[in-house]
């Protein structure tokens, strides 16, 4: 009788500890992303730079020899509409492979989320001066007050064959709208979030793999004319938010998710 109980204070006692392990969630994880690019799926890299060799919606034989843009605030939100943001942000420079991979400043517990990112800064964090080395990156990141300040949201550059036949140089800027003929200056917040869809974060490794078609800042919904929109486009309200039109439609993408539990 004395055996029977034993076993059966053993057996209680193994279930117990069972139930313990199976109640401790999981720890939290980091996850990763992976920048790439693409020219209407052409994958592009440092050796295309600097050769004429795409073609815009437009018609129009054109190169990069710029890619620098700004991407901030990370969001992982879950069913129950619980939202992780490490408020944190990604300067992505393509020619140099800087920052190509990024893990926001966050940890956060496995399980299925929506992810979102901000291109740019939104309004609220679009304030002059505040992010040291922003203030260096690339030449200097800030927009001059005269423009609104803040930061850039984009620097794409390159060289276009015009309606004449000559190479010309091309600046598509990104930064917030602004009509400096009013006053006070017209300001438009033109950042905007780009919605990943459901990522499942994995126990142990996720890497996340957001993929930009370059093409399609030329493209769609407003067909790109550079013999007509080529440079001081800053200043340009309208050309601003066409720009903002044309990001927003479809430039970001999600690519492979490699999960490791």
């Amino acid at each position: 009788m004395k055996k029977i109980a034993l076993l059966l204070c053993l057996s209680i006692a193994f279930m117990s500890c069972e139930s313990d392990d199976d109640n401790n969630p999981p720890d939290n994880v980091s996850v990763e992303f992976t920048f790439t690019h693409n020219w209407d799926g052409d994958n592009i890299t440092n050796a295309d730079f600097d050769q004429i060799q795409y073609t815009n919606e437009n018609g129009e034989q054109q190169s990069i020899s710029k890619l620098v843009y700004l991407i901030s605030d990370i969001t992982f939100t879950d069913s129950d509409g619980n939202s992780f943001d490490a408020g944190d942000y990604n300067l992505v420079d393509v020619r140099s492979n800087s920052n190509l991979d990024f893990t926001p400043d966050i940890q956060i517990p496995p399980g299925d989320y929506t992810v979102s990112f901000t291109f740019g800064f939104d309004d609220e964090d679009n304030e002059s001066g505040i992010y040291l080395d922003l203030n260096s990156a690339d030449g200097g990141w800030n927009v001059p007050e005269g423009l609104g300040g803040g930061y850039h949201y984009m620097r794409l550059e390159g060289m276009f064959i015009d309606n004449t036949s000559a190479e010309v140089g091309y600046q598509y800027h990104v930064i917030r709208a602004n009509d400096n003929s009013t006053n006070p200056i017209t300001l438009q917040d033109t950042s905007f979030e780009v919605n990943l869809g459901t990522i499942s974060v994995g126990t142990t490794s996720t890497n996340v793999e957001v993929q930009m078609n370059v093409a399609e800042w030329f493209k769609n919904p407003n067909t790109w004319d550079l013999n007509v929109l080529n440079s001081v486009l800053m200043p340009n309200f309208a050309a601003q938010i066409l720009m903002f039109e044309n990001g927003s439609n479809g430039v970001f993408d999600l690519g492979v998710v490699t999960t490791v539990d």
